[in-house]
């Protein structure tokens, strides 16, 4: 049988899966917010709107919450150490190596500080009035930043899986993936158990998935009908901030990069329309990496020693949209309950969602999850996700393009650094 007569690849039918699940967000999200406001303006008071709104939409809304932080901590543990485990390629490599990660980790930290400052000035979360059983008791003052450098270190990593301390989970993970690459062979029975795992996990993270359009819905449908229009106002504002920052960090702190390096941005954003169009339609950096990969080698004129490692370690490790959205998020449910962070607090967020966004895999859907760890560092109850699911979908196929197009770009710094990259093509 001909290869034009195969079945769907296995990017393709991540995309069709990841554009059904779109749809059915957007259902779960436009009957919620609909099914909400009418019993809001036609049935207030009635036994009925109790029974739904403080019934049905809130123990399906937590079921579905209580779903996403299962995932917390198996995601951090198995695909951190698999991605960290995987960079035996940066001993071979030597300053490629060196050079990629820093760049990727600079990117992201500027990235995260953006989204922080931005929804400090925007404030998208003040004018909401929710309360929740986090904010209801006397909430203990978020550690220094010093405290969190103390304390990110294990002193027992099992006690630190089980109470779910995600940033010693994470230091944890990046250790044991760093030990099992320095043990060569032996350590080859221990990677291929964490591989098989995180195949696990990412198939229960889609699992779980299929779920959220029901959990959108009781979501949306609770909040609406209890604060009317004004919720959905405020939340334009926050969808608003994510896409400027989004728009910010793309075409204006990546292009920096380019332009420091003595290459010009907009040759790298005519050949790279391609692989954009894929991620906004699959919101998935990993589906994207096959034509990723093609664009930067055969247009962008990155040679295939550099581009075969950092387009992939990129989709594993360089998250700036997420990290993007995790910032403004964590900010926007701040302002929404009232919870005062403070400069230690927004220093913790720079340096939890930096690592979050190492540990999260490039498939549609976990940034949320990660989210949910970042927020368990501070203060903002978890719950407050329930406010930025429903447009959660459509900023995620944007922080896809964001996160794709950082690692193309620091594929082409890197390669102009080392001497590997064709000038001719690229300019072509």
């Amino acid at each position: 049988m001909s290869s034009s007569a195969a079945g769907p690849t296995a990017s393709e039918a991540e995309g069709d899966d990841s554009g059904r699940l779109t749809r059915r967000i957007l259902i779960g999200l436009a009957a919620g917010a609909i099914s909400g406001l009418l019993l809001r303006q036609l049935a207030q008071g009635h036994p009925i709107t109790d029974f739904l709104v403080g019934g049905v939409f809130d123990v399906g809304g937590k079921i579905f919450l209580s779903s996403l932080q299962l995932l917390v901590v198996p995601l951090i543990l198995v695909s951190l150490t698999c991605g960290t485990a995987a960079l035996d390629d940066v001993t071979k490599l030597g300053r490629i190596g060196g050079k990629t990660l820093g760049l990727y980790l600079l990117t992201t930290a500027i990235a995260i500080s953006l989204a922080v400052a931005a929804a400090l000035l925007i404030e998208p979360g003040v004018g909401f009035d929710l309360t929740s059983a986090a904010t209801g008791a006397a909430l203990a003052e978020a550690p220094s930043f010093s405290q969190t450098l103390i304390d990110i270190l294990p002193t027992n990593p099992f006690e630190a899986l089980a109470e779910g301390r995600t940033l010693q989970v994470i230091v944890f993970a990046i250790l044991l993936g760093v030990a099992m690459t320095l043990s060569g062979e032996a350590a080859a029975p221990l990677l291929r158990l964490f591989e098989s795992a995180n195949a696990v996990v990412m198939k229960l993270v889609f699992i779980l998935m299929e779920i959220a359009p029901y959990g959108v819905f009781c979501l949306i449908a609770k909040v609406a009908s209890e604060q009317g229009f004004e919720a959905f106002g405020r939340l334009a504002w926050y969808f608003v901030c994510v896409l400027l920052v989004l728009f910010v960090h793309a075409f204006f702190v990546y292009p920096m990069l380019l332009v420091f390096s003595g290459l010009s941005p907009l040759s790298f954003f005519r050949k790279f329309r391609a692989p954009m169009s894929v991620a906004f339609s699959t919101a998935s950096s990993n589906a994207t990496l096959p034509v990723n990969l093609r664009t930067t080698e055969e247009k962008l004129g990155v040679h295939s020693s550099v581009a075969s490692f950092t387009i992939p370690l990129g989709a594993t490790v360089n998250m700036d949209g997420t990290a993007i959205m995790q910032g403004v998020a964590t900010v926007f449910i701040a302002q929404v309950y009232g919870v005062e962070i403070g400069a230690g607090g927004f220093l913790t967020i720079v340096v939890t969602a930096t690592l979050a966004s190492i540990g999260t895999a490039g498939v549609p859907g976990v940034g949320i999850v990660m989210l949910a760890m970042v927020l368990r560092q501070m203060d903002p109850p978890v719950e407050g996700i329930g406010l930025i699911l429903g447009v959660d979908r459509l900023l995620d196929m944007s922080r896809t393009v964001v996160n794709i197009t950082g690692d193309a770009i620091v594929s082409c710094v890197v390669a102009k650094s080392e001497g590997k990259l064709d000038l001719e093509v690229y300019r072509s």
